[in-house]
Order: C-alpha cells, then structure tokens, then sequence
C-alpha cells in the first residue's frame, strides 16, 4: 500500500485525542478511500453529522484532499470490526496519544501552573477580540459566501455546500440554494426579490443570508478548523473586515 504523508491539516488540535483517517488507514493497512467510507458508514449509522469531524489535508504534491479527525470513541467504534492485531495498533497509538497530551497539560511546579494559568488567560482575551471583530464585521443581509471571504484560508466557494452538509441550506427544483426549516430564523433567513420579464409572470427570487446567531456559529467553526480551507493557506486564523461588505 502507497503510504501517503499528512503534512498539514485545517482542524486545530483541542483538548481531546483525535485521530485522522489517514493515521488510521496507515496503521491498518488500508486504502485511505476504503477507510473514509467505512467511517462515513458508521456516522450514518451513529446518526452524526459528518462535518462534526470533516477536515482535509495536503499531500507531499501539495494536493488537498478530504479526510476526517475521529475522537477515541468513535476510533474505536469503527476498528471494532477490524482484525485483532489492526485493533491493537489503534489502541497502543491512541495511549501514546493521551500521554502526550497528560504530559504537556500537567504542569510540573507552581511557577510553570502559573505560566499555563497566564498563557490561559492571554488566550481568552484573544478570542474575546475576535469575538468583537467578528461581531463588529456582521451586518444583515451578508451571505454566507460573503462572510467567509473576509476569514484567512477559508474556501468560500465551498462554504454553501458545507452548510448544506450541516442542513442549513438544500437546492430547490430550479437549482437554486434556499434555507432549510431547520436553520430558518434560528441560523439565517432569506431575502426576496421579484424579477419581472416581459410578457411572463414574476419570478421570485431568494437569498439566503446569514442571522447573527449563524454568524457567530460559522466562526466557530472556522477557528475549529471545521470549514474547507485553500490549499495555500498559511494556517493563521485571521479576518478582513473590508472584504465582503
């Protein structure tokens, strides 16, 4: 089997262990295509949305492709069915990964669990910033297409089918994008215009356009490192208020 290299990723690490599908299809043995859609299987299966733990990665070419960031419990949940000796490989990595994380999260002395608690609380007022800017950069009637091209990486092209993913968004019979019923006047509402030609009867037109509640949960998921990014994207979580407006 062709190893492949992960060499870099749009999700940010967090508190929890997690690991790739590419990791995973390396350590059993597998073609990473076959592990994607055993896990895509299992999270129907779960009832999980699969953008909870979509991502992408760019290969030793410098190619961009999908691939998902499953916590331990699901991790274990789709080797289950794998041979015993492919399950023990999983298990041995997944300790070496919690470890890891027990090492660097436990601080050694009283001077370091003050430098963590400072570094803690540098963090917040960082997200608090961005939280204002965020909300200073919403107005009504911003697509999401528009949002997301003042935010640093993200493939705005491809935000409308991530929100169809999620089921903000689905397309009507004319190919249009409308809103769901479940994220209507939750997540984002529609603007409507009527579009008149001669000697026919008007057409309504709709644009879906994010609230600020959508806004604020497209962020999210933005420094969450949930959203497809560009494959030149320098890995900096940042924002350009003048673009899109």
């Amino acid at each position: 089997m062709q190893k492949t290299e992960l060499l870099s990723t749009n999700r940010k690490e967090n508190a929890s262990v997690v690991m790739s599908s590419i990791e995973i299809a390396q350590l059993c043995e597998k073609r990473h295509d076959n592990v994607m859609a055993d896990i895509r299987i299992m999270l129907e299966t779960l009832k999980i949305q699969s953008p909870d733990f979509s991502g992408d990665y760019i290969d030793s070419k410098g190619r961009t492709y999908p691939c998902f960031y499953l916590p331990k419990r699901e991790t274990m949940i789709l080797v289950s069915g794998y041979r015993i000796d492919l399950r023990a490989k999983i298990i041995d990595r997944l300790d070496e990964l919690e470890k890891g994380k027990q090492e660097v999260a436990l601080p050694q002395n009283y001077a370091m669990a003050l430098r963590q608690l400072a570094d803690t609380v540098e963090q917040n007022q960082q997200l608090s910033s961005q939280i204002t800017s965020m909300e200073s950069y919403f107005r009504n009637g911003i697509t999401a297409p528009q949002f997301a091209k003042g935010l640093n990486g993200v493939n705005s092209q491809q935000i409308n089918e991530h929100l169809r993913q999620v089921k903000w968004l689905y397309k009507d019979s004319t190919g249009d994008w409308r809103v769901s019923s479940y994220a209507r006047d939750r997540y984002m509402t529609e603007e409507t215009s009527e579009i008149s030609a001669h000697g026919k009867d008007p057409i309504i037109k709709y644009k879906p356009t994010l609230l600020k509640k959508g806004a604020a949960k497209l962020y999210e998921w933005y420094t969450q490192g949930k959203l497809t990014m560009k494959a030149n994207w320098n890995g900096e979580f940042t924002q350009d208020k003048a673009v899109g407006l």
